[in-house]
Order: C-alpha cells, then sequence, then structure tokens
C-alpha cells in the first residue's frame, strides 16, 4: 500500500452511535513494539471514532477552525515547529472540538511538542522511528471498522466467528503458547498478539512493516514452506535458526471457505506462532487450524464488505437506506456541502464483453477521477458506476473529460460505456436525486445507443419520458391494445406487411407518397395495405387519437427484452 500525501488519506470516520475503540484498547493492541503512549492529558479512556493521516500540505486545512476534526491524527514528515503550531491552534477550539490523540515519530525527541499537546489536552503517542506509516494506517483503520462488531474481551471465546484479528491472535496466543502474527497473503502483517521480550528480530520487523532477514525468508524458499502454505492446510513446524537469530515457530495457511485444493487457490493469508519463553502448549497445532477457518471467515467477510468509506459514499447517493446525515457524511468524507456538484453515471453498453468486473470498472472510474479531481468520490451500485465532482459547475468541461474517459476506455480495455451526466447538483443533499436522474437518462437512451453515448436529462428529455411512459403501459397489461396483436397475428399467418406500413405511414407523419417511397411499393399498393389494417383491427389511421396509440403500442412492441408476440 503506498500513502499518497495531500489526500489526508480516507479521514475514515465511524457513526456518532458506534461505539470506537478506546486509546488504552487500541494501543494496547498495536502493542510496545510500534508505539508507546508518552502522554494522556485526558486519559487513555478516551474513545477514538476517526482518524486521518496528514503531511505537512494538509495542516493548513487542519488549523481551519471550519474543517472537521477527527479524533486521531498521524502526522507524517511532520516538522517540529509545524506540529507545534498545529497544537496550538486546537487549543482556540472548544474541548469537544479538538483531536484525542497524535501519532508522531518525532515526538520522543520534543519536549515542546509534549507541552503543546498537553496544553491542548491531546494524548502524544510515539511510533516507533522504523515503523512504516503504511502499515500503522491501515492497522488503525481497520480496528475502527472492526470495532463495531468486536464483543469485549471477556466474552470472546475461540470458536466464536465475530471476533477480530486481534482479538482472534491474543486468543491463540493464549491458548497455543507463543506470539501470533496474521498475515495477508503478500506477508503483510494484519493483526498480532502482545509481544515480550522473547521477540525475535523477524518478528519485530514484521510488526514494523518490514521485510525480515532475507537469508532466513531464503530458506523458507528452499524449505518449500510457501509452496505448502498454498497447497494444504497443515500446520508446519519450523525449527529454530540459531545463526540468525529466528525462534521455533508454527505457521498454518488461511485459505478461503470452500477453496479448492489447486496451488495457490484460495490463499488469503498465513498464521504464524513463535516460541517464547516457554515451548508451545499441548494441542497448539490444532489450534492454529481452529484459528485458521476463523480467519478465513474474517478475512473473507472483509474482502466481501465494502470499507466504512465505501458505504459512506453509497449513502450519499442514495444507497443502502435512506434519511441519511449529509452534513455527516460530507464532513466524514472531507468534502464540501454546499455548492454546486457535478454526478454522472457510467453503464456497461450491450456491446461490451460479458466478463466486464463491474468492481474494476469502479477503481478505473475513482483513478480517473481522482486524477481528474482530487476530491472526487466513485462508486458501484448495482451495475453502475457513478462519480461525484463536488463544487463542479462548468457543463463543458464536465462533458469533455467524461467523453475522454469513455473514449480512452473503450481503446484501451474493450470498455464500451454510455453516460449520463447531471449539472449543476446545487448541493450534496441532492445527490442521491440526480443519481436518479442520470438513471432516468441510461434507463430510457439504451436503444439510441451510440448516438446518445453521453447525454444529460435536458438533451435527451424526449427520449426519457417516452421511455418512461413505456414503461408504465409495459407494467399494466390492462393497457396493451388487443388490436396490435391481431395485426401481427394477421402478418405472420398470411406473410403480409400491414404492420410495416402502417408503421412507415406513421413516421411520414401521414405522406402516403414519402411512406411509399420508403417502403420502395406503389402509394396505391400502401393505401390498399392501410384500408386493410383499418378493417382488420378497426383503427381509423385518420383519426389523431387512434394513430397515437397506435404509435405508443408499437413503440412497446419494440422495446429490447420484450417477448415477442405472434408474428412481426
Amino acid at each position: 500500500m503506498t500513502i499518497e500525501p495531500g489526500e489526508r488519506n480516507g479521514g475514515v470516520t465511524m457513526a456518532a452511535d458506534d461505539p470506537g475503540i478506546t486509546l488504552r484498547e487500541l494501543l494496547g493492541a498495536l502493542g510496545g513494539t510500534l508505539v508507546d503512549l508518552l502522554g494522556a492529558p485526558a486519559g487513555d479512556t478516551v474513545v477514538i471514532r476517526s482518524v486521518a493521516l496528514v503531511d505537512a500540505s494538509d495542516l493548513a486545512l487542519e488549523t481551519d477552525s471550519r474543517a472537521p476534526t477527527l479524533d486521531m491524527y498521524l502526522h507524517v514528515g511532520i516538522a517540529e515547529a509545524d506540529a507545534v503550531a498545529w497544537l496550538r491552534d486546537m487549543v482556540a477550539r472548544p474541548s469537544g472540538q479538538r483531536p484525542r490523540a497524535l501519532l508522531s515519530k518525532t515526538a520522543p525527541d520534543s519536549p515542546a511538542l509534549r507541552r503543546a499537546a498537553d496544553r491542548a489536552g491531546v494524548a502524544v503517542v510515539a511510533v516507533h522511528p522504523q515503523a512504516r506509516w503504511d502499515q500503522v494506517y491501515p492497522l488503525i483503520r481497520s480496528m475502527l471498522d472492526r470495532s463495531r462488531s468486536t464483543p469485549g474481551a471477556e466474552d470472546r471465546d475461540l470458536l466464536a466467528t465475530d471476533t477480530d484479528l486481534f482479538g482472534l491472535a491474543q486468543i491463540v496466543a493464549q491458548n497455543a503458547g507463543g506470539m501470533v502474527s496474521i498475515e495477508d497473503a503478500h506477508s503483510h502483517v494484519l493483526a498480532y498478539s502482545a509481544s515480550n521480550d522473547a521477540a525475535d528480530q523477524l518478528r519485530i520487523q514484521s510488526i514494523l512493516g518490514r521485510e525480515g532477514p532475507r537469508e532466513y525468508l531464503r530458506v523458507l524458499q528452499q524449505w518449500g514452506v510457501f509452496d505448502r502454505l498454498r497447497q494444504t492446510d497443515e500446520v508446519i513446524d519450523l525449527p529454530p535458526h540459531d545463526e540468525l537469530g529466528i525462534k521455533h515457530r508454527l505457521v498454518v495457511g488461511i485459505r478461503r471457505p470452500g477453496a479448492g485444493g489447486a496451488s495457490g487457490s484460495g490463499v488469503l493469508g498465513a498464521i504464524w506462532l513463535q516460541e517464547g519463553e516457554r515451548p508451545f502448549k499441548p494441542g497448539a497445532a490444532e489450534v492454529l487450524r481452529g484459528a485458521s477457518a476463523i480467519a478465513a471467515r474474517i478475512i473473507s467477510r472483509s474482502l466481501d464488505a465494502p470499507s466504512t468509506e465505501a458505504l459512506l459514499i453509497q449513502r450519499l447517493f442514495g444507497a443502502r437506506g435512506s434519511g441519511v446525515d449529509v452534513p455527516s457524511v460530507a464532513s466524514a468524507l472531507n468534502i464540501p456541502v454546499t455548492g454546486p456538484s457535478a454526478v454522472i453515471g457510467f453503464a456497461l453498453s450491450a456491446d461490451s464483453p460479458a466478463e466486464q468486473d463491474l468492481s474494476a470498472l469502479g477503481s478505473t472510474m475513482r483513478l480517473h477521477a481522482s486524477a481528474f479531481r482530487r476530491d472526487s468520490l466513485a462508486t458501484v451500485i448495482g451495475d453502475r458506476a457513478y462519480v461525484l465532482l463536488p463544487r463542479y459547475q462548468s457543463a463543458r468541461s464536465v462533458a469533455a473529460w467524461t467523453r475522454q474517459l469513455v473514449d480512452q476506455l473503450e481503446s484501451a480495455r474493450a470498455l464500451i460505456l454510455r453516460a449520463a451526466i447531471a449539472i449543476p447538483v446545487s448541493d450534496l443533499t441532492q445527490v442521491a436525486r440526480a443519481r436518479l436522474e442520470v438513471d432516468r437518462v441510461l434507463d430510457s437512451t439504451a436503444a439510441a445507443f451510440p448516438r446518445d453515448r453521453i447525454t444529460t436529462l435536458e438533451e435527451s428529455r424526449t427520449a426519457v419520458l417516452l421511455g418512461e411512459i413505456l414503461d408504465l403501459l409495459a407494467a399494466r397489461p390492462e393497457l396493451h391494445d388487443p388490436r396490435l396483436d391481431t395485426l401481427l397475428d394477421y402478418d405472420a399467418k398470411h406473410a403480409a406487411s400491414l404492420r410495416e406500413s402502417a408503421e412507415a405511414y406513421l413516421r411520414e407523419h401521414g405522406d402516403v407518397r414519402a411512406a411509399a417511397d420508403t417502403l420502395r411499393i406503389h402509394p396505391n399498393t400502401l393505401r390498399y395495405r392501410l384500408r386493410r389494417t383499418a378493417d382488420i383491427t378497426g383503427i381509423d389511421l385518420d383519426d389523431p387519437a387512434d394513430r397515437l396509440l397506435l404509435e405508443l403500442q408499437l413503440a412497446l412492441h419494440h422495446r429490447p427484452g420484450r417477448t415477442p408476440q405472434t408474428g412481426g
């Protein structure tokens, strides 16, 4: 994972009624290897519900009194003087609008920073200087995401399915003996149990987000450990390596539930158990096997479920329930509530390859939208992708970007897209309504593709309204005119072309000669067919009401996906 500077990295925020996690619990889970609490003027039981990773360019935004304040900040590459000034600005805010904790690698060497934090009532946490921020930040975010559904430690059971990975690591350590690390398929640490003085350098470096000794990794490769983890569910016993200072370990792979036996199939990671001052407890291998199954369910659930930020974005677009508190969601996503914006909806055309992955489409949209505007938001709802461009009202530039993106994806990835734009959207409270507007356009203009590849409701209002009228007709069988079925049946039984002739006549607004030319028949032949149509159906083509009704029924008959009647 790469942390991009200047994006205030997510600012993940939980709902106000979520329990959050106390600073003590969070730091206890991170452990003394990674963090050290230097001071907590308000105590270590303050609740953390939100976190942001910021660099020097973000501090100006955070000192704006109008900007929402999160509970925890991770200061990345911020000079001591800037951090002290930031804390002094926080003193001017009401106590309820100040951050609760600051994580920094410069804190231990800065008495001035600690004094400023004490005056602001902000806890100061020192982060190990070798720790990687792209290791620390995801760990904290994952604990916030999972704290909503995690029971208290005293209620946890080894067989519980609703524990989190940190709780599972601690339970395994208690029941198997030793120290536990749970890693993903790329050997990134997801969770771990408490360490003690018996932790070897491999464990310490892994927790800090650093790679273990290359010599030992080569030994594991030679022993075939990684291949066995991919291929089997067995617990592997690894002897100590005294020369490298590596202690005795057990390891078991984590595989997605229901994954087949093919090499590498469904591999989610591994659980490592390092021996401490005492040997492993009896049955440690059995404990690891059980923990592997539980970890597989937890990780699969996490991979399959949208993140907190993704849920907030979808709620802003009107999905996942109604009654969304837009100001709270905007605050959590760090975007302005006011000011006109643009909402764009994208739909795959019927000509796109069937195997196209919608989640991949959403990721692609996020990349391109972020390049166009850093504060953009993108999501996938159902079979469509949506982009929000906050405070954007230039219809011309939005349309140009959308057209460029559609063309680029078609040439690079064979993605054939249609797009609908709603602009201007007065403020964020109207985003959900704007999404419904672009859906109306996309629903009603499919038949016109590729002519109306990128359009708006204003440009496509006739197609949209006609399409919605036809939707109403399609949903009400009693509004279907049986006289059209009579005409279709006649054509089918007599190999006639009465329907086609009537359609040409209506299309040419009753001009017999023009209609006959399009059909390449004599005008008298067309007049005869029109008389036969009137005789068979009882529809008077000289009557405006009859003509209007017949046009609607014919349009309904030609709709994509309609079950064909006999004939036609």
